[in-house]
């Protein structure tokens, strides 16, 4: 969608890959094709800004799947997964990396953005198990 129509596709094909990231690092289990959309702007189609953002309590420690199959390994919520088809995004495998550790940083740092805007203990704790699971950083699929 973005290649074909983006106006700055190689701009929204990175974003496209953290939202995917970011998808995977919070069980949001819930994205689908319709969360993703291009809008009119005066100078061509961009990316729209990210919506319908839920994460989910997690059901398994071993695996967690998202609900698009976007590269290699089905919808496994974890690093190998994200960065089998990185290239997809226009993304070498370093920069992919990069990405992830990136946004990993930012979101160590959710209990306290939480706090700071007033969510309650209670729902902190609810949601926690949601937000970077350990099962998220594994580096390869299980058996191998």
């Amino acid at each position: 969608m973005a290649r074909r129509w983006s106006d700055r596709p190689e701009t929204d094909c990175a974003e496209m890959f953290r939202r995917m990231v970011f998808n995977a690092a919070v069980t949001n289990n819930d994205d689908h094709p319709r969360n993703h959309a291009l809008l009119r702007r005066q100078k061509g189609w961009r990316l729209s800004p990210a919506y319908d953002l839920v994460p989910a309590p997690m059901v398994s420690l071993e695996r967690r799947d998202l609900a698009l199959t976007v590269g290699s390994y089905g919808r496994t919520a974890s690093i190998y997964k994200l960065l089998s088809q990185a290239g997809r995004f226009g993304l070498s495998p370093e920069g992919a990396r990069a990405e992830i550790d990136r946004l990993v940083a930012v979101l160590r740092q959710w209990r306290e953005t939480f706090f700071a805007c007033g969510v309650s203990p209670r729902d902190v704790a609810t949601i926690a198990p949601a937000i970077l699971p350990e099962c998220f950083f594994f580096e390869r699929p299980p058996g191998e």
